[in-house]
């Protein structure tokens, strides 16, 4: 049989980062997604559906800042305004809660499933196009919430079947307070950042000034719950920065008793990812699993500026290390129907769960041309028959 054509292959190029999702791929996504939206929506989570771009003023406003070096922009040949393809979703489900759904009952729960699209990929997440699934839990600052958060993530995982789950939680805001108290300079604290997100610990000691011994024992302690929180309570810190590590320490006790199963690491200095992040924040992991599941944490809205926003937190989940995650999946059996076939029979087995693929002509050898359409079964009569 010849190959495919120059021509078809060049056809079938992708820009970097981007990819055509096949069978049973594609099935397997849809059918993911199905389930992790069901159990948000279970937990009362109402879901939303953003558009696809936004004007750029709003999609980059507010927390969504951030994104920008991740954003693709354009102009609109409609307004003339410029308008940017959505880098993350969370921050257009915060800017939904401050204005369309602003005068609804808090707290407010809200979820939602689509495509984000990046300028580029990362070492851990090379796509550039992500699927992302997420729930936002907006008005209220309660440990409750951030519990909440965490244990619905996990839940959602676990939907799927995923095992060996791991929750690595983390406090963006708790290196700033320790910096702010020691009196280091700003012009220090970006490549302090650097050290600290390459657990640098010789970096640290030269860029931390009078916080580089705390420093230093912060990144020291990063690992399993128990030892971890232990050595973050030993250290003397000034009161602004002992508040943060309270809230992280009552978040790592909490969640032990209400997901004991859940295994669950601190790294009390990362940031990379958690730029906008006020709080506790988190990352999901499986075991022999690289990339990370999704992440999420505490933040604080915009709602249109002038100190209006709101304490949130939530969680996005990426599709494409979750199916990386599960179990490969089984695609239903495929029943092949010669043509004239009785369509009762057809309907029935596709009642138990058969996928039916019609003939549209006679075959001479049906069994055959089942196999050629890739079924497993042909129906003979009324009986699904192996082939």
């Amino acid at each position: 049989m010849p190959g495919p054509s120059n021509d078809n292959l060049h056809k079938a190029l992708l820009p970097q980062g981007l990819r055509d999702l096949l069978p049973p791929d594609a099935e397997a996504e849809a059918e993911a997604v199905g389930k992790l939206v069901a159990v948000l929506a279970s937990h009362g989570y109402e879901r939303v559906k953003p558009p696809l771009m936004e004007f750029e003023e709003n999609l980059l406003s507010g927390a969504g800042a951030t994104m920008a070096p991740e954003t693709f922009r354009l102009m609109d040949p409609i307004s003339q305004r410029m308008i940017g393809l959505r880098a993350d979703m969370t921050t257009q489900i915060a800017r939904i809660a401050g204005t369309r759904l602003a005068h609804a009952p808090r707290p407010l729960r809200l979820c939602y499933a689509g495509e984000a699209l990046r300028v580029k990929g990362s070492d851990m997440l090379p796509e550039r196009q992500i699927g992302q699934v997420g729930a936002e839990l907006i008005g209220s600052d309660a440990i409750a919430a951030d519990i909440e958060a965490v244990t619905l993530a996990a839940e959602a995982l676990t939907s799927l079947g995923i095992e060996g789950l791991s929750v690595d939680l983390t406090l963006p805001t708790l290196v700033p307070a320790v910096c702010r108290a020691a009196g280091v300079p700003g012009t220090a604290l970006d490549e302090l950042r650097r050290a600290l997100d390459h657990k640098d610990a010789a970096g640290v000691k030269a860029a931390g000034g009078k916080a580089a011994s705390v420093l230093q024992k912060l990144l020291a302690s990063a690992g399993a719950s128990a030892p971890a929180l232990k050595a973050i309570a030993a250290l003397d810190l000034a009161p602004e920065a002992a508040a943060e590590r309270a809230r992280l320490v009552a978040v790592a006790e909490q969640l032990a008793k209400a997901m004991p199963s859940l295994a669950i690491t601190i790294d009390p200095v990362e940031n990379r990812g958690f730029e906008y992040h006020t709080g506790v924040s988190f990352s999901f992991f499986a075991r022999g699993l690289k990339t990370e599941l999704g992440r999420g944490g505490r933040y604080r809205t915009d709602n249109g500026g002038a100190g209006r926003g709101e304490d949130a937190t939530g969680f996005t989940l990426y599709t494409e290390a979750v199916l990386e995650a599960m179990t490969p999946h089984r695609p239903a059996p495929r029943l092949y129907l010669p043509a004239g076939s009785n369509a009762a029979a057809a309907s029935r087995w596709r009642t138990q769960g058969y996928v039916t693929v019609a003939g549209l002509v006679p075959a001479l050898d049906a069994a055959a041309e089942a196999r050629r359409l890739g079924c497993t079964h042909v129906l003979d009569g009324e009986l699904a028959v192996s082939v």
